[in-house]
Formats: structure tokens, sequence, C-alpha cells
């Protein structure tokens, strides 16, 4: 599977590859990321990539011909990625689009806007829009970065220990339950005696308890959603 993340600072994105898990993970790969500069495709001397609005307003807006020419080279280069503008105005986010994302053999075009955003007539251009949050970024390479590394760790071979998937938060629509290292007694708290016993079936049934009551009392919502599902 591929990534292809088009972006006007791909200098933020590659610090990330080269130091975390996924990022170093992916990299290792033949093209496991491909990182698309949307300056090379500017207009012009000055590589020129934005514009006044029409209409007036503050701010500036990415122009069509710039990300038009990024999306058709990225496609170029891997026929079939899944076309996805970062966008507040997209759907949310979660775990189990990562799943979905996951799945998609071809990989992933990742469009990362800016200023005051894109051109509307790129949406037309796109498979889908995405959103990580209700809250405003000052461009969407955070967001890429959140979509890669949800997605990424997914792939087989990429973390170690493909168990700890099925067992994290959300991995099986509940909160993690809680984890515990040494010491034994830490501030005067100290590790449940479960945890101590030897007893792995008495160990299992306590963490799920504990999962469900956390999820219970945190993400109710997420109770609610299983139970509908």
């Amino acid at each position: 599977m591929e990534f292809h993340i088009i972006t006007l600072f791909p200098a933020m994105l590659q610090g990330w590859l080269e130091a975390g898990v996924v990022g170093r993970a992916l990299r290792a790969q033949p093209a496991g990321v491909v990182l698309h500069n949307l300056r090379d495709y500017g207009l012009g001397n000055y590589r020129q990539v934005d514009d006044q609005p029409y209409g007036g307003g503050s701010g500036m807006v990415l122009r069509p011909e710039p990300l038009a020419a990024a999306i058709d080279h990225a496609l170029s280069l891997r026929p079939g990625l899944r076309r996805i503008l970062l966008t507040p105005q997209g759907a949310r986010f979660d775990q189990e689009q990562a799943r979905r994302y996951a799945a998609i053999e071809s990989g992933l075009l990742l469009i990362a806007g800016r200023y005051e955003g894109i051109d509307e007539r790129v949406r037309e251009l796109v498979d889908e829009e995405l959103s990580i949050g209700d809250y405003i970024l000052n461009g969407g390479e955070l967001a890429a970065m959140v979509v890669v590394e949800a997605v990424g760790r997914l792939l087989p071979g990429v973390l170690g220990n493909a168990q700890s998937l099925a067992e994290e938060s959300f991995g099986q629509g509940l909160l993690e339950y809680p984890q515990y290292t040494r010491p034994e007694v830490f501030r005067g708290l100290s590790v449940p005696e479960v945890l101590l016993s030897g007893d792995h079936a008495r160990i299992r049934r306590w963490r799920l308890e504990q999962a469900e009551q956390r999820t219970r009392a945190r993400r109710p919502d997420l109770i609610d959603k299983t139970a509908r599902g």
C-alpha cells in the first residue's frame, strides 16, 4: 500500500517519517510514502499556488491548477489511489475508517490544504473529504500524519506485535484496560493483585471488565454504538 501526500511543506512530514516507528517502517518499503511538493506545480516564475478570493475577503485561496496537476501526477505514478481532501468540512475520521482505508490495496492520496482553503472546483477531483476533529489547523499536514499513522500501523509487518492492535483502545469497540509495570508499589499505589496472580483466565476477565467500566464512564457513546451494531 502506498501513501501519497500533496503538501506545501513536505519538510513537516519528512521529520516524522524519519523519527516515528510507523514512518520508518513505511519508508523501508519501496514506495511506502511519496511526498508531492505543491510548489513544484506552481504557476509562472514564482511558482504561484494561491490567489485572492473572488468576492473579497481575508486571506488567500489555493488555486485549482497546481492542485489538479499534483493530483494528476500522483495518479500517473499510482493509478487507483483513493483521493482524500483533508478539510474541517469532511466526515469525521475514526478507527473504523482507518481499518477501511487499510484494506485499499492501491493506497491513499492525501491532499493537505493551506491558507483560507482551496478553490471549490478542486472538490470535484477528489473521492471524499475527511476531518480529524472539530477544530481548525493552519494546514492539513498534521491531519495527513494522523491518517498515515492510524492506517499504516494496521498494515501487516508495520508493528512488531499484531496482537496489540486487537487489545488497544477502539480495537474491539472499547477503550483499553489499565496497564501497569514495575515498580509494584509507586507512591503508595499498588499494582492490582489480579495482575500478579499468574491466572491468565482471571486476568482476561478483569481486563474486559475494566475496559467496559472505563468505556461506560468516559465514552458511553461507544457502548451505544456497539449495541446498535
